[in-house]
């Protein structure tokens, strides 16, 4: 099964060559690396490592916010146009642990976890070293989020609610990808499309399916909880998903941030309503 691994990327070049250099002690190497640079030149010619096979693809951005669900679609068109039959999309922060590939791929060949999605435990990390991630030692960093399913090594647990899904760490096969169609690009910016992705791919009957193997580890960057830095993209999002599916994602963010007065709506049928004008985004 040619498998190809798919990531976007704006910047946090560390972060993406310290997951390169992770994919390289795996103990199956990826056939193929799809790197999808979101309005950053620079990648082009850096990325992927030498030793990986692969190729950039280069996608523009209007405005600041980033588009993550176009981006997505064309990485998995250029992976499937190379030939691949399993996708293993990775957020840039995340760090495969050697087993992970391996994990996927039998998966997806295991009838518990037929024609779903399947879905990594992911462990957040703390501040590196000045030296960074000692790449060697990651399994003793083992702590899945507790928000999510973590079966052990070897366990594959299936599970039929989308609003679990998470797009940091993520496969599926060809097929089940056409069968779904791909994400949503009216979405743009952060927030929101995964939950929809999920929902799409259960009204066409594809779940979740846990996979204990396949973990891996999210780099540690600053961030802020409700992330206000992403906070117009979100409330945009939010209105969005509440037309296609009549309820409101990312709740808990909704919350923080009528909370702390920068947004009204989000309940009921009361459309998000910026306050006061979004933070720019870092």
């Amino acid at each position: 099964m040619k498998t190809s691994v798919i990531t976007l990327a704006h910047g946090r070049h560390a972060h993406l060559a310290a997951q390169q250099q992770a994919l390289l002690r795996s103990t199956r190497l990826p056939d193929d690396c799809i790197v999808v640079a979101m309005a950053d030149p620079e990648i082009s010619g850096r990325f992927p490592d030498p030793l990986l096979s692969g190729t950039v693809i280069e996608v523009p951005a209007s405005g600041s916010a980033l588009p993550l669900a176009a981006a997505r679609n064309t990485g998995a068109r250029a992976a499937l146009d190379r030939g691949a039959e399993l996708l293993v999309f990775l957020d840039v922060d995340c760090l495969p642990a050697p087993e992970l590939l391996a994990g996927y791929a039998s998966a997806a060949r295991d009838e518990a976890a037929a024609g779903r999605m399947l879905c990594g435990p992911v462990t957040y990390l703390d501040p590196p070293g000045p030296a960074g991630y000692d790449l060697d030692v990651l399994g003793t960093l083992d702590a899945p989020h507790p928000a999510r399913p973590a079966p052990g090594p070897g366990e594959i647990v299936p599970d039929e609610n989308p609003d679990l899904f998470w797009s940091l760490s993520f496969a599926l096969t060809a097929a089940d990808w056409h069968r779904i169609g791909g994400f949503c690009e009216d979405y743009t910016g952060y927030g929101g499309e995964d939950t929809d992705f999920a929902r799409v791919a259960q009204r066409r009957g594809i779940g979740l399916a846990w996979i204990g193997a396949a973990r891996a580890y999210h780099q540690w960057h600053p961030t802020q909880d409700p992330p206000v830095q992403h906070l117009a993209d979100i409330v945009r999002n939010a209105n969005l998903f509440h037309d296609r599916w009549g309820t409101w994602p990312m709740g808990g963010w909704l919350e923080g941030f009528r909370n702390l007065g920068l947004m009204r709506g989000g309940t009921d049928e009361v459309p998000c309503t910026l306050t006061q004008p979004a933070p720019h985004p870092a």
